[in-house]
């Protein structure tokens, strides 16, 4: 799998999400990690290896802690993908409006439909 599907496909899960989310606010151990969620040991061992098989997370034995720390590299490809596809649907989107307003002023305009004047 390429790198960037590997990131999709580690981004894809909620779970995932929320321990990318909590990395970012800095290091911390897998306990802490796993402290939100209602699931086992196990189950959070193998979100960490999806995401340290991604590239997004780095793992690291420090005395008797398991260190993890949020890689960026692939998110800021991922990003850079997406912005592509951004600039292709905001210059999409620019033209629609632009064809939607030219045909609203081309209308003729209907006569109001006020009672005659009694």
């Amino acid at each position: 799998m390429d790198s960037l599907s590997a990131t999709f496909a580690a981004l894809a899960d909620p779970t995932r999400r929320a321990i990318l989310e909590r990395l970012a606010q800095g290091d911390t151990h897998v306990g802490e990690l796993a402290r939100p969620f209602d699931i086992s040991a196990p189950a959070i061992s193998r979100h960490l290896r999806v995401l340290e098989a991604a590239g997004l997370v780095q793992r690291e034995v420090n005395a008797q802690w398991r260190l993890c720390r949020l890689r960026t590299p692939p998110l800021q490809q991922a990003h850079g993908w997406l912005q592509h596809y951004a600039a292709h649907w905001e210059h999409s989107l620019d033209r629609l409006s632009d064809l939607v307003e030219a045909r609203h002023a081309q209308r003729p305009r209907k006569p109001s439909r006020r009672s005659p004047p009694r």
